[in-house]
């Protein structure tokens, strides 16, 4: 299975060939997965543009770790930004390559399907790689981000990232950093000015509420870093595992 998975990532790379990857909801993905668990996700993001408008979007999803490296989830999606509103489904899978902590680095991919609801917009596909280590209770997360649409526009494969730097100080809180960003085109990146950095502190936390039970939560106020990015970002992820 893990070989059939590289080789997918590794055609789709090849053959992706335009995205906004800038989700105001957009989260920094972890590599491990939990056989068995059960999670009803909620996500929530708003961001104040350059143009003075306001984007927002939340998302409720459903996942299942299906296999000790596997784990599924489907999101419904809605976004609004100024006057206009788009539904979507998202299929996403996470694939485990590494045992966690056995490594200097634990390997992950994120395959990420999604699909609008009710207008007649592109499709697209999201293929994340992620990296994680540890430095005793710092844990930092790297993910590099290739998306494309498929459409009657143009297919251009973006490339964007995600960083994160946590220090676990108690399992209900613990504090760090986020960022996230665009380049453009994966082979012709845009002017500096054009692409779209944002970064600033987060909180992290689980709380225990039973057996196989838990709340996991993650928040951050981002910043814009460059031109094109929005002023400020909060986005806010809920989890509830059983």
């Amino acid at each position: 299975m893990k070989k059939i998975t590289l080789y997918t990532f590794a055609l789709l790379t090849c053959t992706l060939s335009n995205t906004a990857l800038a989700g105001v909801a957009d989260y920094v993905y972890m590599p491990a997965v939990e056989y068995g668990e059960k999670e009803i996700d909620f996500k929530t993001g708003t961001a104040k543009l350059q143009n003075g408008d306001r984007a927002q979007v939340s998302s409720l999803g459903l996942g299942y770790g299906v296999t000790e490296y596997w784990f599924s989830e489907i999101y419904f999606k809605h976004e609004r930004e100024g006057g206009e509103s788009l539904s979507i489904g998202e299929w996403e899978n996470k694939f485990q390559f590494t045992e966690t902590g056995k490594y200097p680095v634990d390997l992950g991919l994120v395959v990420e399907i999604e699909a609008p609801l009710n207008r007649n917009e592109a499709y697209e596909i999201k293929l994340a790689p992620l990296l994680q280590t540890e430095f005793g209770k710092t844990q930092i997360n790297g993910n590099l981000i290739l998306e494309r649409t498929f459409g009657p526009d143009d297919h251009i494969t973006e490339m964007g990232y995600q960083w994160q730097v946590k220090y676990r100080w108690k399992p209900a809180f613990e504090f760090g950093l986020q960022g996230f960003g665009e380049m453009g085109e994966w082979n012709n990146w845009e002017n500096s000015e054009d692409q779209n950095h944002r970064f600033g502190p987060a909180i992290f936390g689980k709380i225990n509420l039973g057996v196989k039970q838990a709340i996991k939560y993650n928040a951050a106020i981002l910043l814009g870093a460059s031109e094109a990015a929005a002023n400020s970002t909060f986005r806010m992820q809920v989890e509830y595992e059983f």
